[in-house]
């Protein structure tokens, strides 16, 4: 199996042309983000995902967690790496400083963690979780609840979970049964047990601070009467020391097809009768908001989960290319030359090239919003916040679900490029796809995505968040049709057939609401894999332009900027053509569900 080694240059690319990282150090609180800073993080990162963490990639998919009397046991050099990882302070990378985080913005972190995730998928999901449970606390915790946890959390010494699935209540929240009683001292006993929470236990820190839905006992029924707590493992001191150990135990782990050393918990409150039963937990916020919290945290997890998608692509495509150049097998068909090595199979090229104009893609749609959510942070104009806001929430759903499908996809083509190879799980190509494959499902399936994209992000302003995005687009369009570059102005003219297609499907979906969801939503995920094609491509033909006016320059690394615009006219050809079928799809809305009877299946 190949090692990995961290696409920095294009990280840097992406992230300075398309995020515009530097054009946010130049923004309050962002001062410290600058060039010379970016590339030492990027480069040490890079060194320590590829000799620390990717080593134990293999070793987890392999060991797998266990659970003990003791309590969830993680795999042969998780706690020495995730010692590790906290002392050089990779937990805490965008955080702010006044917890004891480094304060710098999302685009840098953003990086960092897609580097985390590549090297080892299933370790990077513990601080994945507690970055999601951080942004939680810092909206809706008291002062006091705070000063507590936040700075042990943003420094890794604890780690945090979200806790929403039910037996009975999976992505349907509104079936939630777990309930909380309010004590005298202005506590609350939860009881209640939840499934599939991802390190719900673990033996790699002293404290696991759990963020747990349940329900008051007036509480309104439905969604609108869930309430958030916060429930630690162990109670926390006056004094911040550990004290007794709260009525919260994993009870159970599931058995997975991947991610084999992320530990996925069945968790118990108030089963042990500790405390007289139930666990101590603390409100957070107002009472009956506990969903509007969760969702801070989803939207944080969503982006994360974009970029697990990326991540195995990148990890994926670094293995398959690998191993092309090295297989030697058949005849090329171009030269004659007997037993060359598969990268010289056109079919294989392709594919290959479809796994890395893909991933490109999709990690510049991943840095984009995190540049977005940046602006969102720091802009000192309160509209502007706004509008850079409103963008990111649009891109989230996009990224969530195109780079958690293209992950799918891109290491099934790793499979298939290894041949028979790829199926025995030595070569180790399998685990990516087995890894991959959870990450269309949690934190909302790529179905949720789609109904989230249409009817929370493209109805809430009837469609001006998209119309500003057509702008952009249509600016880059013009720009590469402009260019006097016949292979710029080639992606120009699939961009712009693109669009089109998304903007006449926009406008059916629009028109069709007034008629009902039926239509809209039988063409929910066709529209957001338009809407991923066509930002992919937008994206893709503004990495062109930029790296043909480096070259112009003479500024920057040649050969690179080359690639760059070769795996751009590459995806306008080979990936950009699909919009016009998926909008196709979109506009036939539900006509070939209607009438369909039972029968039928």
């Amino acid at each position: 199996m190949s090692d990995y080694r961290a696409p920095v240059k294009d990280m840097r690319f992406v992230m300075d042309e398309l995020a515009g990282l530097p054009e946010l150090s130049r923004l309050p609180g962002f001062e410290e983000a600058t060039p010379d800073l970016a590339d030492a993080i990027l480069d040490e990162a890079a060194r320590f995902t590829g000799e620390v963490l990717a080593p134990l990639n293999r070793v987890g998919d392999k060991e797998g967690c266990r659970l003990t009397a003791d309590g969830v046991v993680t795999p042969a050099g998780w706690k020495a790496a995730y010692k590790q990882f906290c002392e050089a302070g990779w937990n805490g990378i965008a955080s702010p400083a006044e917890f004891g985080g480094q304060g710098l913005p999302d685009t840098l972190g953003v990086a960092v963690k897609e580097m985390v995730c590549s090297a080892n998928l299933s370790f990077s999901l513990g601080p994945l979780l507690t970055t999601g449970a951080v942004e939680a606390l810092l909206t809706c915790a008291s002062d006091a609840l705070k000063a507590t946890y936040l700075e042990k959390m943003i420094t890794g010494q604890w780690t945090g979970t979200m806790n929403l699935t039910e037996p009975q209540a999976g992505s349907d929240l509104a079936l939630i049964r777990s309930r909380a009683e309010p004590q005298a001292d202005g506590s609350y006993k939860v009881f209640g047990q939840k499934i599939f929470i991802t390190y719900g236990d673990h033996d790699m820190t002293e404290n696991i601070v759990h963020l747990v839905l349940a329900r008051l006992p007036d509480a309104p029924a439905g969604v609108r009467g869930i309430s958030m707590f916060l429930v630690p493992k162990f109670l926390v001191n006056a004094d911040g020391s550990l004290g007794a150990r709260n009525d919260a135990y994993c009870i159970a782990l599931e058995h997975k097809l991947g991610i084999h050393a992320s530990p996925t918990c069945v968790m118990a409150y108030g089963d042990a009768g500790n405390f007289g039963g139930g666990a101590i937990g603390y409100l957070l916020g107002e009472p009956n908001r506990g969903l509007e919290y969760m969702f801070i945290m989803m939207n944080e997890a969503r982006l994360g989960v974009g970029l697990q998608g990326i991540a195995l692509g990148e990890r994926a495509y670094q293995q398959a290319l690998a191993f092309a150049r090295e297989r030697k097998q058949g005849r090329d068909a171009l030269t004659g030359e007997a037993l060359v090595t598969l990268d010289k199979h056109p079919d294989i090229r392709r594919m290959l090239m479809l796994m890395k104009s893909r991933v490109e893609a999709c990690r510049a749609m991943a840095y984009y919003a995190s540049g977005l959510l940046d602006r969102a942070h720091a802009a000192s104009d309160p509209a502007e916040r706004r509008r850079h806001l409103f963008l990111a929430e649009f891109m989230i759903p996009i990224v969530k679900g195109g780079g958690t499908e293209m992950g799918i996809d891109v290491t099934s083509l790793g499979i298939q490029i290894h041949g028979g190879m790829g199926y025995i799980e030595e070569t180790g190509a399998a685990q990516h796809w087995r890894d991959a494959r959870i990450t269309t499902i949690y934190e909302g399936t790529t179905g949720i995505q789609a109904n989230d994209l249409l009817l929370r992000k493209l109805m809430r302003d009837q469609g001006a968040t998209a119309r500003l995005l057509f702008g952009e687009v249509q600016a880059t369009t013009r720009a590469l049709a402009d260019s006097g570059r016949p292979d710029l102005q080639a992606i120009g003219a699939r961009l712009g057939e693109a669009l089109a297609a998304w903007v006449k499907a926009t406008e059916w979906l629009a028109a069709e609401a007034g008629n009902g969801l039926a239509g809209p939503l039988t063409a929910a995920v066709p529209y957001l894999h338009l809407a991923v094609t066509v930002c992919g491509g937008w994206l893709m033909g503004k990495a062109a332009l930029a790296a043909a006016g480096r070259l112009d320059r003479g500024a920057g690394d040649a050969t690179f900027c080359r690639a760059k615009i070769a795996t751009a006219r590459f995806y306008a050809d080979h990936v950009l053509p699909q919009a016009v079928a998926y909008g196709v799809t979109v506009c036939s809305g539900s006509g070939a569900l209607a009438g369909l009877s039972d029968d039928c299946f």
